[in-house]
């Protein structure tokens, strides 16, 4: 036994080199590039993004996880390479341009103006958007962890009480697309004077989610054995769950600094190594071997869910909100643990 573990960590350590040798790289270029340009205050500035990006969206990288290794070893690289430029530019450059054009009535050309020219005015203009960010991101992530937990298959449970009476009610069809929508009406209903925004921007985040979701089944039902076929439309699940975790920390970087430089180099840097932690769960086997680890996960995601959601209301700060998904996790780790010590 003592030389199986031993075997066992070596080849995780093997692993861990090989998959954080990139991000580190990166991370270091990155850092020197803020030193010279802004001294110390650009280094400080562009590591705190990357705590911040990493700290919400390492519940993400737990869920992503478990679909990446359902997808076959080519698409895991390119979700790893080609994800990255969608990641850093797509989600978190591009994205959050159109929902500001679209919130502030302007041509999505001005706004990229804005971002790269004046990025204190494009800071303003996402602030304001900042209800209907909260209304979209806030529905997909709670259909994601609702889903997960209203599922009468499930078996395994980590807060008992809880997680064993919601799976008794995953027989009742769509019963996660109810309650959010009934979320979503009572949300509209307190806030009378942004209804409109947190209906339409809320019920585009169930839209996608429903269609995407159908899709990803789609082509896993017509690729049968072949897991190439369904590895496309699970790459694409992904970067829409990633642009859904990364809208947050979007805006919670426009109010440590304004420069897109920094903003972009520290959310990116983040990124990668939340895709690199991904890499490195699957290859482990770590899901496997620390039974309730998905689900503090999960109930991360639906405390990040609610704390977009009490934004609407009130302001959140963001490491409050990356504290909250660190807490589940850490728990679940402690109980899976604790679980394999008693098996």
């Amino acid at each position: 036994m003592p030389v199986f573990i031993g075997r066992m960590c070596y080849h995780a350590e093997h692993i861990y080199m090989r998959v954080f040798i990139f991000p580190a790289i990166v991370s270091i270029v990155a850092f020197v590039a803020a030193f010279l340009w802004g001294g110390f205050t650009g280094l400080f500035t562009v590591a705190l993004l990357t705590v911040l990006e990493t700290t919400l969206s390492f519940d993400n990288a737990i869920v992503n996880a478990k679909v990446l290794k359902r997808m076959d070893a080519l698409w895991q690289r390119r979700f790893l390479v080609w994800g990255i430029p969608v990641a850093v530019f797509g989600t978190r450059f591009v994205l959050p341009i159109f929902i500001v054009s679209t919130a502030a009535a302007l041509s999505p050309l001005v706004v990229a103006n804005l971002a790269i020219f004046d990025p204190a005015q494009y800071g303003r203009h996402l602030d304001e958007a900042r209800v209907a960010i909260a209304s979209f991101g806030g529905a997909f992530l709670i259909l994601v962890s609702l889903k997960y937990f209203f599922n009468d298959r499930k078996t395994v449970h980590w807060i008992v009480v809880v997680e064993k009476y919601l799976s008794r009610w995953g027989g009742i069809e769509a019963i996660e697309i109810a309650l959010t929508l009934s979320m979503l009406l009572a949300t509209a209903l307190l806030v009378p004077h942004e209804a409109a925004k947190i209906l339409i921007a809320g019920l585009i985040g169930v839209i996608l989610f429903i269609a995407v979701e159908g899709i990803a089944q789609a082509f896993e039902l017509q690729a049968g054995a072949n897991i190439a076929k369904s590895s496309v439309a699970l790459f694409v699940y992904l970067e829409v769950l990633d642009a859904a975790f990364s809208l947050d920390g979007v805006i919670g970087a426009f109010a440590i600094t304004s420069n897109l430089l920094m903003i972009i180099a520290g959310l990116g840097i983040g990124a990668l190594f939340v895709r690199a932690f991904t890499i490195y769960l699957v290859r482990t086997k770590m899901l496997e071997t620390l039974p309730y680890l998905e689900h503090g996960a999960h109930w991360a995601i639906f405390g990040l869910a609610l704390a977009m959601f009490g934004s609407i209301f009130v302001h959140v700060p963001e490491p409050l909100t990356g504290f909250i998904g660190l807490f589940f996790i850490f728990f679940s780790y402690i109980s899976s643990r604790r679980e394999i010590r008693k098996s």
